[in-house]
């Protein structure tokens, strides 16, 4: 391990290149086996004390309700919690001082940077102290965000998937069935895209599907058979499979318009009101992630709704997102007590708590409950079991229906001490080649460059 000198310096430049700035599906290494006898390690022993633990900024009905489930499980713990939200800068700062919490939240895409740096600690020995199989109660593709060199780094909450949710005024209208909306095949897609997209004066006043992929530019290489990181977690992005991902993204937009133009429409969507995209049928398709029908469920009277999962390019749905999790950092001073705080942030009746109290607060507001991707499989099925019932709107029920179905098959970006540069350049590399900048072989060499340079940086 590097000392911890060198350790700080390396985060310390690997937070300016994520601050400056703004993967394949294999793990960087395989999962560690369950030993028999697992002892728990330094996160043995009875939780008590002072824990220091940052995350939760504005914590919603299933953050606050999830933290008193946790609270009551360790009544021998003074929980001190700063409820502000992760900087990088900070993080790294806090560390160099010394004034290192007991645990962390941080997005999963940043935990392999820092554990690459040995700033955490490995968290193997923690789900055995807490009798936990990681195997069993997480989904695989979130286990697989936070490996590295054969060790779970965090403990993961939340997967929410993407899927494509149709607007079926519009596409009714143009003669569009929801099979056609079918992104592993694109002739069939474009198609339907041209029939939907219409335009006005030279502009668009509806974009026919609108694949959001300058911000989820990750997700469309990887489902076309891209590869961004290999079996090191060292970035790929000038692998050659990369090159048709690029060509068929560009082909979406040039069938409506152009990246432009389209993103200069979808700018002026009221994505969160009353005149959001599928009200005023400014879209006939979008991707969106599974949080989004919880938008447009007030809207029900005013909008005819269908989705369709994204395909891979063998025809199989497909998913990838990021989440958030806990991290306990490697000099943390009460490591049992973090370990067992984050554990029983996340385990099933943690969520069941959650799952109440999200029943409660949609049933205040007299609103459909689309139930909560937990990151486990067990608990969305129990939430779903529970509280997720049928509206009486077809197209709705359908929708919410339709990402549980897709949850199962979440794919990880792979975990790299890069992850964040990796998503950053890979972005800026798409609009500059959908810009006419630069071809898809130069724009991906280039953010190969930066992104490789990150990791080097790291791992040197």
């Amino acid at each position: 391990m590097k000392n911890t000198r060198k350790a700080i310096l390396a985060a310390l430049a690997a937070a300016a290149v994520l601050l400056s700035a703004c993967s394949s599906d294999t793990p960087a290494s395989s999962p560690p086996t369950t030993p028999d006898a697992p002892s728990g390690g330094e996160f043995a022993g009875t939780p008590e004390g002072t824990l220091d633990a940052w995350g939760f900024e504005n914590a919603d009905d299933v953050g606050t309700s999830r933290l008193e489930h946790a609270k009551g499980i360790l009544t021998g713990v003074d929980i001190q919690l700063d409820a502000t939200a992760f900087d990088s800068q900070k993080f790294v700062s806090r560390t160099a001082g010394g004034d290192i919490p007991d645990v962390v939240q941080m997005e999963r895409r940043l935990v392999t940077t820092y554990a690459a740096q040995g700033l955490l600690s490995p968290l193997n020995d923690c789900f055995a102290a807490q009798n936990v199989d990681p195997a069993k109660s997480y989904y695989k593709n979130v286990i697989d965000d936070v490996l590295y060199d054969g060790n779970i780094y965090a403990v993961p909450q939340f997967f929410q998937p993407p899927a494509i949710i149709i607007n079926n005024r519009v596409a009714k209208a143009a003669g569009v069935v929801p099979e056609d909306i079918d992104t592993s095949d694109p002739d069939r897609l474009l198609a339907a895209i041209g029939k939907m997209y219409k335009e006005k004066d030279d502009k668009p006043v509806t974009i026919g599907f609108d694949p959001q992929a300058h911000s989820n530019t990750e997700m469309w290489v990887l489902s076309q058979g891209g590869k961004l990181v290999d079996d090191k977690g060292a970035p790929t992005l000038d692998d050659p499979s990369n090159v048709p991902a690029f060509e068929y993204i560009k082909k979406l937009y040039d069938a409506q318009g152009g990246y432009a133009k389209l993103k200069s429409f979808s700018d002026t969507f009221d994505f969160f009101g009353d005149k959001n995209q599928y009200v005023a049928n400014q879209v006939g398709a979008e991707m969106n992630m599974q949080w989004y029908p919880n938008v447009l469920s007030p809207y029900l009277d005013e909008i005819d709704l269908w989705t369709v999962p994204l395909k891979s390019k063998a025809g199989e749905p497909f998913a990838v997102t990021g989440g958030q999790s806990f991290v306990i950092p490697a000099n943390a001073e009460n490591k049992v007590a973090a370990c067992a705080w984050a554990v029983n942030l996340t385990t099933l009746d943690a969520w069941l708590a959650a799952g109440q109290a999200r029943s409660d607060t949609r049933a205040q507001d007299g609103a459909p409950n689309t139930g909560i991707m937990t990151g486990s499989p067990e608990a969305d099925q129990a939430i779903k079991d529970k509280w997720v019932k049928p509206v009486g709107n077809e197209g709705f029920d359908q929708t919410v229906s339709a990402y549980y179905d897709v949850v199962g098959f979440g794919t990880s970006f792979g975990s790299s001490p890069a992850g964040e540069t990796i998503k950053a350049e890979l972005s800026n590399a798409l609009i500059s080649y959908l810009s006419g900048d630069k071809d898809a072989t130069k724009a991906l060499a280039d953010a190969q460059s930066a992104a490789n340079s990150a990791y080097s940086d790291i791992v040197s």
